[in-house]
């Protein structure tokens, strides 16, 4: 998994089944200073997908948001949550293995979305605007495809942790937390009405928000010293920050053992 994606861009969206099979997971090449939540999750830290004891495919893009048509794309070569999913169906979906009672798909976005809008002065209705979004996302999270065609009806949602709480956080980060709060409130509300609309799908949902703002309020608990600085160097120890606004390869290690608890083992 390189930084930006386990294979392709916005500039080079589709790929071959044969450059999707031989591609490989690059190690410690995150946003971390190492290995991030979904490698510590699955014990898929290199190398090909199949000779790890859980196949990780993360099609996530780094600085992704939601949805190109309502918010700019970080950089040209962006792929937003709803071109990943098309892009998994169109050029993935037919090649790599997913059984239905053995995959889980998981669900991250919104951290670029929260702080993308933050200063952006043309959105005047932050409830309205969250709605447009959650649609779009949720247009994607179900389509039949996905469920009907593939079998993924196994759904894990994870929220928007505190980012005004980061040392990157400028500007107004009252207003930020303000955001994530409706953002996460919204997100609520559209993952009870698609279980509701969906009950043959399993739908698990950990709370990223309430786990970053404990760990915060309480470092020593989990031997970090420093909560509000950075050291983007080659060993972090102490650090709950690796950059302005990611957290350290620590740090993404306890989140995984949180989430598998969450999921049952």
């Amino acid at each position: 998994m390189s930084f930006y994606s386990f294979i392709g861009d916005k500039l080079d969206f589709a790929f071959t089944p044969q450059e999707l099979l031989t591609n490989e997971l690059v190690p410690r090449s995150t946003s971390s200073e190492g290995f991030n939540w979904l490698e510590f999750l699955t014990g898929c830290f290199q190398g090909s997908p199949f000779n790890c004891p859980k196949q990780l495919w993360n099609f996530a893009f780094a600085g992704a948001d939601i949805d190109g048509d309502i918010l700019p794309l970080h950089h040209d070569f962006t792929i937003p949550l709803v071109d990943q999913v098309t892009q998994w169906l169109e050029f993935a979906s037919t090649v790599i293995p997913h059984p239905e009672n053995e995959t889980l798909t998981s669900w991250w976005i919104g951290i670029n979305d929260t702080g993308d809008s933050n200063h952006n002065t043309s959105i005047t209705d932050f409830t309205a605007f969250w709605e447009i979004e959650m649609q779009s996302y949720f247009k994607a999270v179900a389509s039949q495809d996905l469920a009907s065609r593939h079998g993924l009806k196994a759904h894990l949602f994870l929220n928007v942790p505190p980012g005004e709480r980061s040392p990157g956080s400028s500007g107004n980060p009252g207003l930020l937390k303000d955001h994530i709060q409706l953002f996460n409130s919204i997100l609520v509300n559209h993952i009870d009405q698609f279980t509701k609309t969906h009950p043959d799908n399993v739908v698990i949902t950990f709370d990223t928000h309430t786990w970053f703002s404990q760990v915060l309020d309480h470092p020593e608990k989990c031997g970090f010293q420093n909560v509000t600085g950075f050291c983007t160097c080659v060993d972090p120890s102490g650090y709950f920050w690796y950059d302005s606004g990611h957290p350290t390869q620590h740090v993404h290690q306890l989140l995984a053992e949180a989430i598998q608890h969450r999921l049952g083992g």
